[in-house]
């Protein structure tokens, strides 16, 4: 089972939105999680379902779903799309004057956080997947970190107001995951700028790339 034409990303996008109001809805009726996790955990459950179903031989469904992304332009659909709407959403509930005065702790968590968290998981995973029978350089491995590690400040945001959380901490977690985004994106450039071309870039390159990602995302917000 496969598409029989390309979708537009307009197509793909209200695909993956209404999935994704579909298990808010599955979540908020039955099982009653914050929406962030309930969803996260109902979408593990079924792509758990749907490789038992493959090696039970119905592997139509993941056929479908292997051509859908492989539609999906990485750049176009995350980067340009996704990530800065979730920031700008994000920064409207954010007080600048909050911000300047978390700024320390803020510029901790952003940066040193989202480089011990991208090494953690590529440590991790570079340790665990031969153990699954699988094999990948440590630079993949930390090129999946760099993804994975900034955080969603709209989920953030959500589960800190549900809790209850005190206002200080409120916006310093959700100063953090502003900015480690910019974070993350400029250590994902450089790794895959290195992995690309196999050239280590200089100095300069790393300094303007510093200035350009997260500098460029604070005035955008």
């Amino acid at each position: 089972m496969a598409p029989t034409s390309s979708l537009t990303i307009l197509e793909i996008s209200a695909i993956f939105l209404s999935i994704t109001a579909l298990l808010t809805y599955v979540n908020h009726r039955f099982i009653g999680l914050p929406t962030t996790i309930g969803v996260m955990v109902i979408s593990i459950l079924l792509s758990i379902g749907a490789i038992f179903l493959g090696f039970l031989g119905f592997d139509q469904l993941i056929d479908y779903e292997v051509s859908l992304l492989e539609q999906l332009d990485f750049t176009e659909v995350l980067l340009d799309g996704m990530l800065s709407m979730l920031l700008f959403a994000g920064a409207l509930h954010v007080n600048i004057s909050d911000l300047k005065r978390y700024k320390l702790p803020i510029g901790i968590l952003a940066c040193v956080g989202t480089i011990v968290s991208a090494m953690l998981i590529a440590t991790a995973l570079y340790f665990m997947l031969p153990l699954l029978g699988f094999g990948l350089p440590f630079l993949w491995c930390l090129l999946f970190g760099a993804l994975i590690s900034p955080t969603d400040p709209i989920a953030v945001m959500g589960i800190l107001a549900s809790a209850g959380a005190p206002k200080s901490i409120e916006t310093v977690i959700a100063g953090e995951s502003l900015f480690n985004d910019g974070i993350g994106v400029v250590i994902f450039v450089l790794l895959l700028g290195i992995l690309s071309s196999g050239d280590i870039p200089t100095a300069n390159y790393v300094a303007h790339t510093l200035a350009v990602e997260p500098v460029a995302a604070l005035f955008l917000a």
